[in-house]
């Protein structure tokens, strides 16, 4: 990796071409995919060589900086980089300041991913790719060639700007103004903020993705009523609310992933079966 000589990057470990090159890494971001931390592999690797060189002289350092970020990750692709660039800059912070608080890296990445992920899943696969594949499906379907090419260029021209881009600015953003930041106590602002906008953004996704539907009735006549239609009188949605966060409690008690997905599947089977779910 080379180092920049300019002097507005003369604090920096990294230019410019390191960043790019850790633009490319990021194209790996769908390769390895789980259910317990879903794209935690494939950022570190993204960042690995970063974090080698950061911590080249304190091998402890290096293990655990890469440790740390193989914490649960989750974001849109095109914001892949972005997270990366921000996080080697705050690995640098870390390695330059013995009183850097290394709770603060995962903090910033768990504040920032919901409300990007929200953004981001909007803007690309939500509404450019959905334009995308109008325009080019129209045209295929006339016989035209353009239509494949048109749709590629029209999707991946802003995906990779945004990829390539973001990456900089991550680095730079980081580099720049996380010490002041800290210091002035707009951190703090700043993930209460990202915060709250993550947990609107869940709750629209638990809220439309979370289904229940249980059957049991009571009352007579007109007056009958199911139990569904009860808690949704209460606050609607409320039910899968509550399975969400019976889940995340599991969850938080070193539940096995696997052992939650089968387990809802033998739960609902029998639920359904004896009539208390539909």
């Amino acid at each position: 990796m080379t180092t920049s000589n300019s002097n507005n990057e003369k604090d920096r470990m990294f230019s410019k071409q390191d960043i790019r090159r850790m633009c490319f890494r990021s194209l790996t971001g769908g390769f390895s995919v789980n259910w317990d931390r879903l794209v935690h592999k494939t950022f570190t690797f993204m960042i690995a060589p970063f974090l080698k060189k950061i911590y080249a002289d304190d091998k402890e350092a290096y293990i655990q900086s890469l440790k740390r970020n193989m914490e649960f990750f989750n974001i849109t692709p095109q914001f892949h980089s972005f997270m990366g660039g921000l996080t080697i800059a705050m690995e640098e912070q870390n390695a330059k300041n013995k009183n850097f608080d290394t709770s603060t890296i995962n903090s910033v990445k768990a504040a920032l991913m919901g409300p990007l992920s929200g953004i981001g899943d909007s803007v690309f696969p939500g509404t450019l790719r959905i334009i995308a594949a109008g325009i080019g499906i129209s045209l295929a379907m006339q016989g035209n060639i353009l239509g494949p090419i048109l749709y590629a260029l029209i999707y991946c021209i802003p995906s990779y700007y945004v990829r390539f881009a973001g990456g900089q600015l991550g680095y730079r953003l980081g580099v720049e103004f996380l010490d002041k930041v800290q210091q002035s106590g707009l951190m703090d602002k700043i993930m209460t903020a990202a915060s709250i906008l993550g947990c609107i953004v869940i709750g629209g996704m638990v809220s439309a993705m979370v289904a229940t539907n249980f059957a049991i009735s009571f009352g007579s006549g007109e007056s009958v009523m199911t139990l569904q239609n009860a808690l949704d009188s209460i606050i609607p949605g409320i039910a899968g609310a509550g399975i969400t966060w019976l889940f995340y409690w599991l969850l938080g008690k070193k539940v096995s992933t696997v052992v939650l997905l089968l387990g809802t599947i033998v739960v609902c089977v029998l639920l359904t079966g004896l009539g208390i779910m539909a």
